[in-house]
């Protein structure tokens, strides 16, 4: 019985030292030399998923295959058909436009029935009584440039946690890693966000940044990297663009973002923001990022872009009429 006992105790050790061993049999995540899952690469994200969920697709987080095949025609479809468009010429007094079709990178669309997973129904969270007064308060003008947005005076890419949310052009970014450091290099504006990993003591409250200062720590596979100090005008309010930068959510916004390498052509991607300032409670974004073999260039912004100009002296010919209006 004794002789029994003892083997039992010996197979349950053995089992229990060899679960690493087949954990890592089993991976196919890959490593660097020192031993950390390998982020590195250059990755980009596609912005033709929605970031609330439709109505139509409530209940559910992915399309099936089909409906996924559909979703890609029609992108292309509508690609092609701008493309072949004849051109728009702007006229004096009208509306100066964006631009065309030419310039937009939105990536083959995934198969998320939206960006937002939680709340489980895809939609933000109820706004605050200081959001619900920023979304009419806050909206751009032309009467200072901080009327404007921090993306669009090329500071940052609209600060964290916008910076990482795809739009309509330049979605990637490079990821770098060392002993003990990850670096993400994003496209748009050229800006390098580094991670230092392992408890490391806070920075004081009075330091803000546009992207904050994060932390980063393994969690298996898993990379979890933890933002504070996002500089108080910075503003999770969505749909960020929307709205200037002469206040944002203020000093208390926190993020928790996880990066994981699925395969050697996917990393996928997750960021919990809290808000308290705007939203009733916090919000998560999750979507995929693909490879992309290629390299990545210099986005240099407002190089011989005269559009800042542009605004401030059409708010000022603005300001004329409507006083020559008045006093007649």
């Amino acid at each position: 019985m004794n002789h029994r006992y003892v083997a039992s105790v010996f197979t349950v050790l053995a089992i229990v030292l060899l679960i690493p061993i087949v954990a890592d049999a089993q991976s196919t995540v890959p490593r660097t030399a020192w031993g950390d899952p390998d982020l590195q690469a250059v990755w980009h994200s596609s912005g033709a998923v929605p970031m609330e969920r439709p109505d139509e697709y409530q209940g559910r987080t992915t399309l099936n295959d089909e409906e996924t095949a559909a979703r890609r025609q029609e992108a292309n479809d509508r690609d092609q058909q701008l493309l072949l468009a004849e051109r728009r010429q702007t006229v004096a007094g009208g509306t100066v436009g964006a631009y065309n079709n030419f310039w937009m990178e939105r990536g083959s669309p995934s198969n998320r029935t939206s960006l937002l997973v939680d709340p489980p129904n895809g939609r933000f969270p109820p706004l605050t009584e200081a959001g619900q007064l920023a979304t009419t308060t806050r909206l751009r003008d032309d009467d200072t440039w901080e009327d404007r947005h921090i993306w669009e005076r090329c500071v940052t890419r609209g600060g964290m946690p916008n910076a990482m949310f795809p739009r309509s052009y330049n979605n990637n970014f490079q990821i770098f890693q060392s002993p003990g450091w990850v670096a993400i290099l994003h496209e748009q504006v050229h800006e390098t966000r580094l991670i230092p990993l392992g408890d490391r003591p806070d920075v004081s409250p009075n330091i803000g940044e546009w992207n904050g200062v994060a932390k980063g720590r393994w969690e298996g596979d898993t990379l979890v990297v933890t933002t504070t100090n996002i500089h108080p005008n910075v503003s999770a309010l969505q749909p960020w663009s929307n709205f200037n930068s002469a206040s944002g959510s203020g000093e208390d916004m926190k993020l928790v973002e996880r990066f994981r390498r699925t395969d050697n052509e996917t990393l996928e991607y997750e960021v919990e923001v809290h808000d308290p300032q705007m939203y009733a409670r916090s919000w998560t974004v999750a979507y995929p990022f693909e490879r992309m073999h290629d390299v990545m260039y210099e986005y240099a912004c407002h190089e011989g872009n005269y559009g800042m100009e542009g605004i401030l002296t059409g708010g000022r010919a603005d300001d004329e009429e409507a006083a020559k209006s008045q006093s007649k």
